[in-house]
């Protein structure tokens, strides 16, 4: 199976960003996705540039793993969340070449 690496690019409503990711941590959804099987890496990262942007990297030991957490209870927390801080989301795939 192949690697699968995301990025997800979240364009949150004003004052949101910081909002969304202390929601994730303080109700312990970063740290179960963390520890669903497959999950090699899920990281957020606040933009430099832009207050209201913020990036999230995620690498999964297959697509299948990923699909998987998708269907996870705590993902009802993310996208909770997502409605009341985010206002879009841009998704990508990457490969990493040796």
């Amino acid at each position: 199976m192949e690697e699968l690496k995301l990025y997800v690019v979240y364009h949150a409503k004003p004052g949101g960003r910081e909002m969304f990711v202390r929601t994730l941590v303080e109700q312990g959804v970063l740290t179960a996705i963390r520890n669903e099987p497959g999950c090699l890496a899920y990281d957020y990262y606040f933009s430099a540039q832009d207050e209201n942007e913020l990036l999230l990297i995620e690498r999964w030991e297959s697509a299948a793993h990923q699909r998987v957490h998708m269907e996870q209870p705590h993902m009802d927390a993310v996208r909770a969340a997502k409605a009341q801080y985010i206002d879009s989301t841009e998704l990508g795939k990457f490969r990493l070449e040796d």
